[in-house]
């Protein structure tokens, strides 16, 4: 059956066995801290390891040409040793204990990438929560566009608000076949999998004709990995073909109880306090959209007009534009509040506080200022990002 939306089922391969030793977190997550790797490393052996095709972005150089052609040999000798099971046009719907103990719940199948567009102001129907910074893609594409596998950490958010999806499946989960169960490593948690049945999946996928409707059409935000999903973007725009027109995501209700979005403050460094403060208030004029100012030892409550829906938007917009004029300035995004106090503590330093955007924010914010400046918001901390299991071939 032809549905109206671009999320479907797909052939998904998943390794026969060992699956402790398989999953690894998503390349993005540890980029300072080599010494996660080298336990991940440690934990996955010499047994067949989801890290040994992808490239942690910890390891990237200027020239990763040659962890790259290992990358897609490894691929290969996975294929040719059918380490995998496929499981033709298939939904998994997945239940993610995370590292805090919330149950998180998803499904994975595939998108059709032709249906996504990570400009801003678009009106297609999946979107980029946040700005796409275009210089990093092409380092992207040479990592995918050869690639005979894609291994997915893109979790796309959808807005269910009455959760009807997941508390049907959760409902009957002891109906459908369970693929995997087992315990993530480095204590980030538990995981199961489940292959949705053909009613189970007619029941997800009619549901999300619904919510396209009522949303006008719009049905998802790009949750985390807005960056790997422009680079398949790219990808098939450059080879066109019906394997690259699709990838393989996962999909959660943005209302789960167990997503939180936690805001990202702004420490600008290289200024004058005060001046910069008051040529904020100045560029938009006193207004209702509120920021706590810390500077010095001092706190300076302001309100200003609102640029953007959201105070972060309005924020961002001025310091672009502030540091481009002003040699030496520089912005730091960071999260939580005594980590900003600190910082914000020293000489010729100002940090912002401003209320986070609410869940229920998220989609019409983007709806109305498109995709919303870089740094908007946090989805849940390292250790509950998306763990690479299940993979699809690309060619």
């Amino acid at each position: 059956m032809k549905y109206n939306h671009s999320f479907s089922s797909a052939d998904i391969l998943l390794p026969k066995t060992d699956f402790e030793n398989w999953a690894t977190i998503a390349c993005d997550q540890y980029t300072s801290e080599p010494e996660y790797w080298e336990k991940v490393k440690c934990a996955a052996g010499d047994k067949p390891s989801a890290l040994n095709i992808v490239l942690p972005e910890v390891y990237l150089t200027p020239n990763n040409s040659e962890k790259i052609d290992k990358i897609n040999k490894n691929m290969q000798e996975y294929l040719v040793g059918k380490i995998f099971e496929c499981y033709p046009d298939s939904l998994i719907y997945v239940e993610r204990i995370q590292s805090d103990g919330k149950l998180r719940h998803g499904i994975v199948g595939k998108i059709d990438l032709e249906c996504y567009d990570y400009h801003s102001g678009t009106d297609a129907e999946i979107r980029a929560t946040e700005q796409t910074v275009i210089s990093r893609i092409p380092p992207r594409v040479e990592i995918r566009k050869n690639a005979p596998l894609e291994l997915p950490h893109v979790m796309l958010l959808f807005d269910d608000q009455e959760d009807v999806i997941f508390s049907y499946l959760a409902d009957n989960v002891n109906n459908f076949k369970k693929v995997y169960d087992f315990t993530l490593m480095c204590d980030a948690g538990s995981i199961k999998g489940y292959l949705l049945s053909e009613e189970a999946k007619h029941t997800v996928l009619s549901e999300l004709e619904k919510i396209k409707t009522q949303n006008e059409g719009f049905l998802f935000c790009v949750g985390d990995g807005n960056h790997s999903l422009a680079t398949a973007k790219e990808c098939y725009n450059q080879n066109p073909t019906e394997a690259s027109r699709y990838a393989l995501t996962e999909i959660v209700n943005i209302h789960d109880t167990a997503l939180q979005f936690e805001p990202i403050y702004r420490v600008v460094f290289g200024v004058d306090p005060e001046a910069l403060i008051d040529e904020f208030v100045k560029s938009t004029g006193e207004g209702n959209q509120k920021f706590t100012c810390i500077y010095g030892g001092k706190t300076r409550e302001i309100g200003v007009n609102p640029t953007a829906k959201l105070a972060v938007g309005t924020l961002q917009t001025f310091l672009d534009e502030y540091v481009k004029v002003h040699s030496g300035a520089e912005i730091d995004y960071i999260h939580g509040e005594e980590s900003l106090k600190k910082l914000a503590s020293r000489e010729n330093a100002v940090g912002f506080i401003f209320e986070g955007m609410q869940k229920s924010e998220l989609f019409p914010a983007v709806n109305a200022d498109g995709s919303l400046p870089r740094k908007t918001f946090s989805m849940g901390h390292a250790d509950d990002k998306r763990f690479y299991i299940e993979a699809r071939k690309i060619k």
